[in-house]
């Protein structure tokens, strides 16, 4: 045996006190190893008494010398024929400290640490702590220079060159570019965003479907306009200004998009996704509610924890977030009745959307905001060519089906106004047929798809 950077010998329990600050030094450099007494320098052994006294003396001068505290095995070991101990310890908790000294192990010696060597152990212990946007990126990295000089600008920074900035941001820090620039500023985009829209409430039948790459900030508003782009819009007069009013109220579910990518696992390989059923809504994100935090406690708490620190405060240096955590209760004032939920480590942000509105033609914001108008140019399923003639299409493809059973297989619960004006356009569009067309009113009716209309099924538009 000899001597190395994780393992030191001593020769009696008279040089303990040398071998604790030896213990402190190898915690330090390597997090753990070994401590032997009655070893000589050389690595022979040389024996000491071993009692059951002397382990509880090892043990109890460990306890009272090292900071923090760790827990080791101290043991005795015959070697040779002659009585040694043995501690084997570990611990994460760096910087230790023995006899109230910082250590770090050098070879086989140990040596003090400055009251500076010690600070730079705390801030990257503290950066680990802090999570994946704090970890040096692995592999190469090359700014998007454009991007980053944008952001400075909208940050209200002083651009000098592009290492500076990033050293500024936080995000090159003793020589290692950090996560959250990737996630940012990397060249070519290194994020995924996935869009899809449902036919129905369950994910069996997907009507349109969109895979986004980016940046954060760009993958936020491509999250965004595809929401506006497949719900309904409503319209208010302003004075003589109409105003366009989303059916989900948009800094709500802005606020939700947002969130997704602010507090997401980055750790994990999915993505984050916006799912758009008919009744539905949701904004999806790997990574639950951090500990201390519960589904019943997040909409009453006034307390944030942050997943990603760095990350966050990006998005608060260009005011896409606050400080002080209000993104949930933004939420909640503005689209009070959306809901929380966590299935197999996603999180997901539901919306309800108005089915009344559809069914009824009623306005979307009927009770939320007065002087609303239905703009029906504005909604997608007041053309023929809509999302809802694309439901209908894909709902007949295994079987005829009457209006009713249309309407329940793309989840309404009666056959709307919208449902009656699209079945007559695909019909007089060659998309449809009935199985009765000498009794066109029969109750019996039911529509079925024409090669045309199969055609259509993995077409955008009928």
């Amino acid at each position: 045996m000899q001597e190395t950077e994780t393992i030191e010998f001593k020769k009696s329990l008279a040089e303990l006190g040398d071998g604790l600050n030896s213990m402190a030094a190898i915690l330090n450099k390597h997090g753990g190893g070994e401590l032997w007494l009655g070893i000589r320098n050389d690595g022979r052994p040389v024996g000491m008494d071993v009692s059951e006294t002397t382990l509880r003396k090892v043990s109890q001068a460990i306890a009272a010398h090292i900071e923090p505290k760790i827990y080791p095995e101290v043991s005795k070991v015959i070697l040779d024929g002659k009585s040694c101990v043995r501690v084997t310890f570990s611990g994460g908790e760096k910087p230790y400290y023995a006899h109230g000294r910082a250590y770090m192990r050098v070879a086989d010696e140990d040596r003090q640490l400055s009251a500076k060597e010690i600070e730079s152990i705390i801030l990257r212990k503290n950066r680990s702590d802090r999570g994946w946007d704090a970890e040096p990126i692995q592999g190469p990295f090359k700014p998007d220079t454009a991007k980053l000089r944008a952001f400075v600008r909208r940050s209200g920074l002083t651009w000098s060159n592009a290492q500076g900035a990033l050293e500024n941001l936080g995000l090159y820090v003793d020589g290692h570019y950090l996560n959250a620039a990737r996630a940012f500023f990397a060249k070519p985009p290194a994020l995924t965003l996935r869009c899809a829209v449902f036919a129905t409430s369950s994910t069996s039948t997907i009507i349109d479907q969109h895979d986004f790459t980016g940046d954060i900030l760009a993958l936020i508003e491509e999250a965004e306009k595809y929401v506006l782009k497949n719900i309904r819009i409503g319209m208010r007069l302003n004075g003589l200004v109409r105003v366009d009013v989303p059916e989900i109220d948009r800094e709500a579910f802005r606020e939700a998009i947002i969130n997704a990518f602010c507090h997401r696992d980055y750790r994990d390989p999915d993505e984050v996704r916006i799912a758009i059923f008919p009744d539905r809504v949701e904004v999806r994100n790997p990574g639950i509610l951090m500990e201390g935090v519960t589904l019943r406690t997040l909409k009453t708490s006034k307390v944030s924890r942050r997943r990603n620190p760095l990350i966050a405060d990006l998005l608060r240096r260009i005011q896409l977030i606050e400080a002080w955590g209000r993104g949930i209760p933004l939420i909640l004032e503005k689209a009070p009745n959306v809901r929380f939920s966590q299935v197999a480590g996603i999180f997901i942000t539901e919306f309800p959307r108005p089915a009344a509105f559809e069914e009824h033609g009623e306005n979307p914001d009927s009770g939320a905001q007065s002087g609303v108008e239905s703009r029906p140019e504005s909604r997608p399923e007041s053309r023929p060519e809509s999302k809802l003639a694309m439901m209908i299409i894909n709902c007949l493809a295994k079987e005829p089906l009457g209006k009713i059973e249309i309407a329940r297989a793309i989840g309404h619960q009666t056959v709307s106004g919208e449902l009656k004006k699209q079945i007559p356009w695909l019909l007089e569009h060659g998309l449809l047929e009935r199985t009765i067309p000498e009794k066109p009113n029969s109750r019996l009716q039911k529509y079925r798809l024409t090669p045309k209309g199969l055609k259509s099924i993995h077409s955008p538009d009928p």
